[in-house]
């Protein structure tokens, strides 16, 4: 795959996520995708999560019942070499539980295979403001 197709599959995924199309979303994933949460993070319990169905219910099932709204900002997707993007942007969510609201810095590493499947994805977050909020 060329770095500008890596890169319209990267943002057809946020472009889904964005509007809860989660199908659009799973289907960019390959079978035996491994999903990381960043270190810290409270989601990281289950790292990795293998495959898309252990995504949704470990992760996107936690997020969305975790938080009155959770979105991303100002996301840029920036291709790379070896099939691989960079995404920055930020976290914008309010925790349920707490009341607490975060906007925190992020970044997403996805790793595609040739036919264009997700293989791999690495979070990056400021996960100190993540916990600040669940407290």
């Amino acid at each position: 795959m060329t770095t500008e197709k890596n890169i319209q599959v990267i943002n057809a995924l946020y472009n889904g996520f964005s509007t809860g199309d989660m199908p659009t979303v799973l289907g960019l994933m390959d079978a035996k995708i491994q999903w990381n949460e960043a270190e810290s993070n409270s989601l990281a319990v289950g790292n990795p999560y293998n495959g898309p169905d252990a995504i949704l219910e470990g992760v996107f099932a936690n997020l969305g019942a975790n938080h009155e709204h959770f979105g991303l900002q100002d996301v840029k997707v920036h291709g790379m070499n070896d099939n691989m993007v960079l995404a920055t942007m930020r976290y914008d969510a309010k925790v349920k539980a707490t009341g607490k609201s975060y906007n925190a810095q992020a970044a997403h590493l996805w790793t595609l295979n040739d036919e264009g499947k997700i293989t791999a994805f690495q979070q990056f977050v400021d996960t100190k403001k993540l916990a600040d909020a669940e407290k």
